[in-house]
């Protein structure tokens, strides 16, 4: 990925820092683009390091950040006339929460920062700001007792950073609060589709390929039709859990995500055998193994927000998993199996 985020570079006591700008360019909003669509998703990163906003001097604030690009660029664009260092962690790639939750934004490595870069050298003070998000994965008391450095956690948002710093560091409330707004969720809308998509393609080649030869002589009228009605099924699972469920997700009763995307997926199912009913006759077996495969189709879709919203820990999104899966996996298999029965009958 090209750096075109650095501008300059700044002479520290401890070596050379690449300076950034805190405007975004065209390159950038591609980038943010991309990444919104999992297109290279998990390349859109940079180089984990010390980098000076605005020519810092050794009494401006360290924040820290991960090395996810649209992380950081979220951040570098709220500091527009604050002079700060940004300490960015090796989260992999991974945005602050989800890092957090997976350990890569944690205490370990914030030390081993402080250590590389010899963040000691270049500031008299001995704080770090880090986003109230990476909280879960960090023990300030070791921070401090391994390095020196005291941890202060900051707002939720970055467009907060400002108003926080001028207050002396100090949060409000609304400063502390997550929220999961309708916005937030259809944000992460396309991604989630485009994940899902390339199953969903191959499964719909299997059942193309089983109605062209069931039953009977092989005919690619049949392919084509029996590909049509399984394009129907597959996307309404997938959009019943990638999309229905974030947009209604308050409105969904239950608070597991899978038992959220299962609901809608039963629901689409029902409004689909009701429009579809004068098109095509099916068996009850057929219609039964579609059944479970929409269903298990758009509780599967759906629980991926778990680890996106406000709504679950991650202890309680293990535990979800834990009980969800097994069940998402054989009722879809056992749905494939039924309709495959049935189409040979």
């Amino acid at each position: 990925m090209a750096e075109t985020y650095i501008v300059n570079t700044q002479e520290t006591p401890a070596g050379i820092v690449p300076q950034i700008t805190t405007d975004l360019r065209m390159s950038d909003y591609e980038g943010t683009f991309k990444a919104r669509f999992n297109i290279s998703r998990m390349d859109y990163k940079l180089a984990p390091r010390l980098y000076a906003v605005n020519q810092p001097d050794a009494n401006s604030v360290v924040l820290v950040s991960a090395n996810y690009k649209m992380s950081f660029d979220y951040l570098r664009k709220e500091l527009k006339k604050i002079k700060a260092w940004i300490l960015v962690l090796d989260t992999k790639g991974i945005n602050v929460w989800c890092a957090a939750g997976k350990g890569t934004f944690g205490t370990q490595e914030i030390i081993r920062r402080i250590q590389e870069t010899r963040l000691a050298q270049i500031v008299k003070h001995r704080r770090l700001i880090v986003p109230q998000l990476g909280a879960p994965g960090v023990a300030a008391h070791e921070v401090k007792k391994a390095s020196g450095f005291s941890v202060t956690y900051g707002p939720v948002r970055a467009q907060d950073l400002p108003a926080f710093l001028r207050a002396g560091m100090k949060t409000t409330e609304a400063m502390r609060r997550v929220q999961f707004t309708l916005f937030d969720r259809m944000v992460l809308i396309p991604v989630e589709v485009i994940g899902h998509l390339k199953y969903v393609l191959w499964g719909l080649v299997y059942f193309a390929l089983v109605s062209g030869f069931a039953p009977g002589v092989f005919s690619w009228e049949k392919v084509l039709f029996g590909s049509s009605i399984a394009a129907v099924f597959l996307f309404s699972g997938l959009i019943a859990g990638t999309v229905l469920l974030p947009v209604l997700l308050p409105f969904i009763p239950g608070p597991a995500f899978a038992w959220k995307g299962a609901l809608l997926g039963l629901g689409v199912f029902a409004l689909l055998q009701w429009l579809l009913a004068g098109i095509f006759t099916s068996t009850m077996l057929s219609i039964l193994g579609w059944a479970l495969i929409v269903v298990s189709l758009a509780s599967f879709s759906g629980m991926n927000f778990t680890g996106t919203s406000t709504y679950t820990s991650l202890s309680g999104v293990l535990k979800e998993m834990k009980i969800a899966l097994p069940l998402q996996i054989g009722g879809f298999s056992l749905g494939v199996i039924l309709w495959t029965i049935s189409s040979f009958i």
